[in-house]
């Protein structure tokens, strides 16, 4: 099913003709994680956003809105879709901060479209976040799930 999400995403945002990132779970098992994904997260340029929302809005499960997190380490404006009982989230990359738990304070999060790498996941080429910056910005979350992530990742760059 998340072979199905991805590429239902994908094509969104070729018909939209947004450039879009792959970060989060997905992103790490591109670079050798190897656990369970929880959702599909990407980011969009802000041009594109309201585009890929329109296109997905039938599959919707929490409307575009700036989201606060804390116990997440987010604070940004992202949509939720649910495809095939796969959780999407697209964030809007514009002011997009992630809560850096080792300074306990908000930073904000720098989404470079053209530092996207290529990777091949479930028979896709899906454009990733670059792997040093996904280190860091998993050491910023330092949630359970990141640092398991970046330990993976670590073991098998």
């Amino acid at each position: 099913m998340e072979r199905e999400a991805l590429a239902w995403i994908i094509e969104l945002a070729g018909i939209a003709n947004v450039p879009i990132q792959f970060c989060g779970g997905l992103a790490a098992n591109c670079y050798g994680s190897r656990r369970e994904l929880n959702d599909i997260d990407l980011f969009v340029p802000a041009a594109g956003f309201r585009e890929i929302v329109k296109l997905g809005e039938q599959a919707i499960s929490k409307p575009a809105h700036v989201y606060k997190e804390e116990s997440e380490g987010w604070n940004l404006e992202y949509v939720q879709f649910t495809y095939k009982g796969i959780k999407v989230e697209v964030g809007n990359a514009r002011g997009a901060q992630i809560y850096d738990a080792t300074t306990s304070s908000w930073v904000l999060l720098k989404i470079d479209f053209s530092k996207s790498v290529s990777k091949s996941i479930y028979g896709l080429e899906v454009p990733v976040m670059p792997c040093d910056e996904l280190i860091a910005y998993k050491q910023k979350l330092s949630r359970k799930v990141d640092l398991e992530d970046i330990r993976s990742i670590s073991s098998n760059v």
